[in-house]
């Protein structure tokens, strides 16, 4: 078999064996196939796409060109959760907790921010001390005694998808459907989840931009998950807006601290509380959403979930006193309120241009290995269909350089668009 032969078969719009996805992916992830041949028939794919089989084939493939987690001496059923990416998505520092306090053990594997788009890790490692990069022995001894665990995804988990990406990167082909999905969920099935709960993103903050991309994304991924015996479930969600108000690191792991007191952003609170009904069910520890959603209402009230939270800190060698306080959390030197020069109805909040402030801040990166600083970002004090006076604080914009606020400040203010007439709110999640 030759990859000559693969990438062709793919350019002329045919559909590949299985026995020919695992020979590419097996190869480059030798490298006996060089990049310049995967980058073509990354290409091929993107322009002519993947039926379902071919792409459960390819994920499988990728999964298991390493070390597949196998969690069934641990818990009895692996459950999991994955965001498509957004702006102020800190929902699995929320919704971890709450899942665990109600007796189900979950263990999550983040990635960090890249572009626009926040990475988990990075939002927790604004806690002094707490580590990202448990081992594998450390993740299963963590989620069998504390039923809890977020850390980032060992090296030697799917490592032909950690290859592909970084081509997919450089050569226009990111925004391919079947190569988004496959990507997804061969780390899913790598980390060893049996059962996930997929958040599609879509809007101007996310990756999916329109309704139709999402569904699609989601409906694939489903099949794959169907296909690959794991049950999977999906939502699609607004990311036209950021979700709740804070985005940047520390700001967003004091929101998440204010949501498990039982306060934060509503829209942040729902939205957690739906994706944790859904993990329930999946988990078996609720027989419907309805059920799901009281008892995930009642760790919040009871105040199980931010003891739960407390744990996972303390476990990954975070300091407490930082969530116990998290006025300690990093500070920014600089501290702007910024008002609004007009009034009216909100038509629009562009959530992209805020996660792109942040990274103007050096909140985020531009490219992998960028340094961030945990204590810049933003405060968005409005929703679309608020109805906000002059004068009225749009949002606070938080920096430790004032060449750098100033830049991130002219950015953020193509953000926001206005009405004359009023403007119904967004909703959290579509059908």
């Amino acid at each position: 078999m030759r990859a000559v032969d693969v990438i062709i078969k793919k350019r002329d719009k045919q559909e590949l064996t299985r026995e020919e996805i695992e020979f590419l992916i097996q190869g480059f992830t030798r490298g006996d196939i060089p990049d310049y041949q995967m980058a073509a028939w990354a290409m091929a794919v993107l322009l002519n796409g993947m039926t379902p089989r071919e792409t459960t084939d390819l994920t499988l493939a990728m999964a298991y060109s390493g070390s597949v987690l196998d969690l069934s001496d641990v818990v009895e059923l692996a459950v999991d959760k994955h965001s498509s990416g957004g702006v102020g998505d800190k929902t699995s520092l929320v919704v971890l907790p709450i899942v665990a306090a109600c007796d189900l053990p979950i263990g999550k594997m983040s990635g960090r921010g890249l572009g626009f788009s926040g990475g988990t890790l990075d939002k927790m490692e604004s806690i002094p001390g707490y580590r990202c990069d448990l081992t594998t022995q450390e993740f299963k001894r963590q989620l069998k005694e504390i039923g809890i665990v977020l850390t980032g995804q060992s090296l030697d988990l799917a490592p032909a998808d950690g290859k592909l990406y970084a081509l997919r990167d450089v050569t226009g082909t990111v925004a391919s459907i079947p190569l988004i999905a496959s990507s997804i969920m061969s780390k899913k099935i790598a980390a060893g989840a049996q059962a996930i709960v997929l958040d599609v993103k879509v809007g101007l903050g996310a990756f999916m931009q329109t309704l139709e991309e999402a569904r699609t994304l989601a409906q694939l991924m489903m099949e794959i998950g169907r296909l690959a015996e794991r049950e999977t479930v999906a939502v699609l969600s607004d990311m036209n807006q950021p979700l709740g108000y804070a985005v940047g690191n520390a700001l967003e792991v004091r929101e998440a601290i204010e949501t498990l007191h039982g306060g934060g952003p509503e829209d942040f609170r729902e939205h957690c509380l739906h994706i944790a009904a859904h993990l329930l069910v999946l988990g078996r520890r609720a027989s419907n959403l309805q059920e799901g959603r009281r008892l995930a209402e009642q760790t919040l009230r009871s105040g199980a979930a931010f003891a739960k939270f407390r744990t996972l800190v303390r476990a990954q060698g975070g300091d407490v006193s930082y969530v116990d306080q998290p006025e300690k959390l990093p500070a920014a030197k600089w501290v702007e309120v910024v008002p609004s020069t007009r009034s009216g109805y909100l038509s629009q909040v562009h959530a992209r241009l805020f996660g792109e402030g942040v990274v103007l801040l050096g909140g985020g990166r531009s490219k992998k290995g960028d340094p961030i600083d945990h204590a810049v970002g933003f405060v968005v004090h409005v929703k679309v269909g608020d109805f906000v006076e002059k004068g009225q604080p749009l949002y606070t914009i938080y920096a430790n350089d004032l060449t750098r606020l100033a830049e991130a400040k002219s950015h953020v203010q193509a953000a926001f668009k206005w009405s004359e007439s009023q403007v119904a709110p967004l909703p959290l999640f579509y059908s």
